[in-house]
């Protein structure tokens, strides 16, 4: 793959969605020269590729309804979802190799922190002071804080913590910066001295011993990055962080069976590190997304690195207590989750990326974009026609493996940080894991609006930080 491919910037030209893409399919060997040699062209065509999926996912699941044989084919269909579930469900996750002691720190590999951080006054102080306080050799690792153009005190900060800190540097970027967090990262790596980086949100939280316990997971080779498990600080402030908490729980219980079964691994930019070798082969940051960690996370896996996943210690973080910041939060996510699908289709189904990875990657979307988007014609067609809802068999999937994730994943947890498991633990599980899934039924409004937006708006590259403000408490609900 070629380095920095994803640079060049989309022509600001408009297309016709279905003209665009039928003469981008009549002619493969012609579009496919043509897609390696400009690949972000695939960036220009987002919106016609999400509208003409957009329109297949409705010709289709109207098509279903208009079929005999259409209830047996979804019940197929969810039959193959199923026996994908069933592999996650009866796959052990991966062994964690020990952590570093104090007898095998004489070869450890040099470590590069980084925090982008924009007007974040309130949490950037702490996450310094604790990352340049880790229990890891003081010569063998870095912080970098990038302030990027912030008009608090977040510059001030920083400026005297690089005093108290000899191992902190600053970076102030210039007011006509571009990039996002991709670009502030571009921009500081090639100063790093780090074999691994490591990126921080502003408002992380660490132990101590985090270098001690990520570093081990490098020593495998196919290993090119690592994702630590995000837990929420705030969790019992209301019901939207209580909800988040368990939705990081169900996230860290997926990320280990998808790794298990040889499927992907995925980056959550917070608590994320990649070596530099992987990271040099992928051409550094994508500052042409508004997710640079589920960016990359597809572009390691097409260059054959797996991503390695750690449970204990998490990195915390604030999660966001109104229901307007969370949905502005979840559809950057859900937006930049879809642009990769978007953007890399060609190479997901072309690249010798692995079976297990190509049928995780398919399963995943489907499950994730597909029945979502496809739930609005279904129900449309099973009012008109008077019967249930075609799809139900795959939306009762999706719920009870959520339900069951969610579940699994708060007892793993509570178990990796040596709690007791009894009667009442369980039933308090059991009850966070009904609040969750409730909690959880809106990324399915999510995931519709941005199958829906996406297909007619054109597209603006926009960065929307989410606002911290410093959450002090830490509950032990989970």
């Amino acid at each position: 793959m070629a380095e920095n491919y994803w640079r060049k910037k989309e022509s600001a030209e408009e297309f016709d969605p279905i003209n665009s893409l039928l003469s981008e399919l009549s002619d493969p060997e012609a579009a496919e020269e043509e897609f390696r040699n400009d690949f972000f062209q695939g960036l220009a065509g987002r919106r016609q590729k999400a509208a003409f999926l957009l329109m297949a996912i409705w010709i289709v699941t109207i098509s279903l309804h208009l079929v005999s044989w259409g209830k047996w084919l979804v019940l197929g269909v969810t039959a193959l979802a199923a026996m994908q579930v069933l592999r996650y469900l009866f796959t052990q996750p991966e062994a964690i190799p020990p952590a570093l002691t104090g007898k095998n720190l004489a070869s450890i590999p040099k470590v590069s922190l980084l925090i982008a951080a924009k007007n974040e006054e309130a949490v950037i102080g702490n996450l310094v002071k604790m990352l340049c306080s880790l229990n890891y050799p003081a010569d063998k690792y870095e912080v970098w804080a990038i302030d990027d153009r912030s008009t608090d005190n977040t510059p001030a900060i920083l400026d005297k913590l690089a005093v108290e800190y000899p191992q902190l540097q600053v970076v102030h970027r210039a007011a006509n910066a571009g990039g996002g967090k991709s670009g502030a990262l571009n921009q500081v790596l090639p100063q790093t001295f780090g074999d691994i980086i490591g990126v921080f949100d502003a408002d992380a939280k660490v132990t101590p011993d985090l270098l001690n316990r990520v570093v081990p997971l490098f020593s495998n080779k196919k290993i090119g990055a690592v994702q630590v498990r995000k837990a929420i600080a705030n969790d019992a402030d209301n019901f939207w962080t209580k909800g988040q908490a368990a939705e990081m729980a169900l996230d860290s219980y997926v990320q280990q069976q998808r790794i298990a079964v040889d499927g992907i691994g995925e980056l959550r930019g917070n608590g994320q590190f990649v070596s530099r070798v992987a990271l040099n082969s992928c051409g550094g940051w994508n500052e042409e997304t508004i997710t640079d960690d589920l960016d990359l996370t597809i572009r390691l896996h097409l260059d054959n690195w797996k991503i390695g996943f750690l449970l204990t210690p998490p990195v915390l973080e604030e999660g966001v207590t109104k229901a307007t910041s969370l949905w502005h939060q979840r559809n950057r996510w859900a937006e930049g989750g879809y642009q990769r699908y978007l953007d890399y289709w060609r190479y997901i189904f072309r690249t010798p990326m692995g079976f297990g990875k190509r049928i995780d990657l398919i399963c995943w979307m489907f499950l994730q974009y597909i029945v979502p988007a496809a739930n609005v014609p279904d129900i449309m067609m099973a009012i008109a026609r008077h019967r249930f809802p075609l799809l139900s068999p795959l939306t009762i999937l999706l719920f009870a493996w959520g339900f069951w994730g969610m579940f699994q994943g708060l007892i793993r947890i509570r178990v990796s940080e040596g709690k007791q498991l009894d009667v009442t633990a369980v039933a308090t599980i059991v009850w966070q894991s009904i609040r969750g899934l409730v909690y959880m039924i809106h990324w399915q409004i999510v995931m519709l609006s941005i199958t829906a937006r996406m297909s007619v708006r054109p597209k603006r590259l926009k960065w929307v930080k989410t606002i911290h403000e410093g959450t002090l408490s830490v509950s032990s609900e989970q």
